[in-house]
């Protein structure tokens, strides 16, 4: 089991969150280093910003239509 575990942490560290230590090790440098990751970053909340409004511009169509399936009583304990 703790192999088990220890595969997880293996995972983590050096395939999902690879990313960030480049990001750490590029920030460091001194003449582009700061802009590299600002420009990572500012990329990243772009395309954030962008699938929310693709989102909310997606549910308003949907409220428009009146496809929208809003039923209070879903879950037994909200009767």
């Amino acid at each position: 089991m703790k192999s088990f575990f220890e595969g997880i942490q293996w995972l983590f560290e050096q395939i999902i969150f690879a990313i960030h230590d480049i990001l750490r090790a590029v920030e460091l440098k001194p003449v582009w280093g700061w802009w590299a990751a600002s420009i990572f970053n500012w990329a990243f909340w772009i395309v954030v910003c962008y699938y929310i409004y693709y989102w909310i511009i997606q549910l308003k169509e949907h409220k428009d239509n009146n496809e929208e399936y809003q039923d209070t009583t879903a879950h037994s304990f909200l009767k």
